[in-house]
């Protein structure tokens, strides 16, 4: 899968380069065929495209220099974090400048009575929690992959957690952004609640770096919790695990984690990570609080599993298992790919109603296996969002056609249930023709804003609106 845009004429990264090369130190700026290669790439199976350049941000006011560089000379730019995007997030389809802002990697104050913090862009998410957890606390964002905090804002991330915690969307509270003319604007507030102007901050989460660089994130915390325990459960069919997940939600229980496997991933996981499980549709529970409350939420979740044919429920507070599950939960993704060696992996998305979840699943189950295809199926079912892991021969062109279809189809199906193209992977350039059948008309909505920062249209150009 590609896309082509017209690349910038080389004489303008030149100037850029120069103009750059007399701010900058000369480690911050990389033209090494590997290193460029690197910057125009994610984790999906859409096509890369490499940047001229890379420069290497260490602040904010770098960042700056290299916007106004950028500018003045008509060059793209193009934001880069970690690169663990699935849609083609990172690629340099018109050339010119990848900034990394992984050097940006600095909490910058964490406020314990407030339960909030403010870090630079690049700090990832497992070293934030690292550095919290000296002070009880913990940011529950969790995609799986260890992402930076700015490209998690950057494509509105979420995760295994958002069932109960939410996703960027809900936990970000300010931002500094760096506009297309070098301005920079700090949105948002401390305070838990402000009804002062625009809601710029939710403009730019998920705006995957087509509006403005961000380079500080302002983030709500949680305290640690006193016990956490795991739960997991087979089920008879995938309707009876999505019954048991309705119900909880339904009820409130406050569960932390509710995740689906179905039988093709159960297979895939205790294959690749030693499970055991049996192997049909599975829920992975988590749960927080203290230790009455914890075990007074499995007994209740226990229970209705029980009587959505559940018969296996069993659930541990030993740390050193619920990791062990949570890390094969994690490890899913490469567990699929075990399945085909040789293959490349296209994860994608969607999320709908959650009384509309099981229906989705399992049609999109059938539809997979009437196409002979492998491609397990997991989810964050509290939430109503799941992924196929489609598992492509890169020299095999019909069977990525054939993929492509089947994707179509998800996400037509998707659509016609309320739901949405993606839950939380994003838009980037793969998914652009869905977003338009999701939002209509409402796409040149987003295309006028992205107009008006952006009027020349420099800031991770083909992406989202195009």
């Amino acid at each position: 899968m590609t896309m082509t845009t017209g690349r910038v004429a080389p004489d303008r990264v030149d100037a850029t380069l120069g103009e750059l090369r007399s701010v900058l130190r000369p480690d911050q700026i990389s033209t090494a065929g590997a290193v460029r290669d690197q910057h125009g790439i994610d984790e999906g199976l859409f096509a890369g495209v490499a940047p001229d350049a890379v420069v290497f941000a260490r602040s904010t006011e770098d960042v700056v220099a290299a916007v106004r560089a950028c500018a003045a000379h008509g060059t793209p730019l193009v934001p880069f974090g970690a690169g663990t995007s699935l849609e083609g997030h990172i690629a340099a389809l018109a050339g010119g400048i990848s900034l990394d802002l992984g050097g940006m990697d600095r909490v910058l104050e964490v406020n314990v009575d407030d339960l909030d913090c403010r870090v630079q862009a690049g700090v990832h998410r497992v070293a934030l929690n690292d550095t919290l957890r000296r002070d009880g606390l913990f940011f529950p964002i969790d995609p799986g992959a260890d992402a930076t905090i700015g490209g998690m804002a950057s494509t509105r991330a979420s995760g295994t957690n958002a069932v109960r915690y939410g996703t960027m969307r809900d936990n970000v509270l300010g931002l500094t952004v760096v506009l297309a003319d070098g301005r920079v604007v700090r949105t948002g507030t401390r305070a838990r609640k402000s009804a002062a102007g625009y809601d710029l901050t939710r403009l730019f989460v998920g705006a995957e770096g087509t509006l403005g660089v961000i380079t500080e994130v302002a983030l709500r915390l949680h305290g640690l919790p006193e016990a956490m325990s795991a739960a997991v459960c087979g089920f008879p069919t995938v309707a009876d695990a999505v019954r048991t997940t309705i119900e909880t939600v339904q009820l409130g229980i406050p569960v932390a984690r509710i995740e689906l496997l179905d039988a093709v991933q159960v297979a895939a996981c205790n294959a690749y990570s030693d499970l055991g499980l049996a192997e049909r549709p599975m829920l992975f529970l988590e749960f927080h609080g203290n230790p009455a409350a914890v075990a007074d939420q499995a007994q209740q979740v226990g229970a209705l599993a029980r009587a959505n044919g559940g018969d296996d429920w069993s659930w541990t507070g030993d740390e050193a298992e619920r990791n062990r599950l949570w890390k094969a939960r994690h490890d899913a993704y490469y567990a699929a790919l075990a399945l085909r060696p040789g293959c490349r992996g296209m994860p994608t998305d969607v999320c709908v109603p959650i009384s509309r979840l099981a229906g989705c699943i399992e049609e999109t189950r059938r539809d997979l296996d009437d196409a002979g295809v492998v491609a397990p199926i997991v989810g964050h079912v509290g939430d109503g969002n799941f992924h196929v892991i489609f598992l492509v021969h890169p020299d095999r062109p019909a069977e990525l056609d054939q993929v492509k279809a089947l994707n179509d189809r998800l996400v037509q199906r998707a659509l016609s249930m309320g739901g949405t193209c993606t839950g939380e992977h994003g838009i980037g350039y793969g998914k652009m023709a869905h977003l338009r059948a999701k939002h209509g008309e409402a796409v040149d909505v987003m295309a006028t804003l992205k107009a008006a920062l952006d009027p020349a249209g420099l800031f991770n150009p083909g992406k989202i609106t195009g």
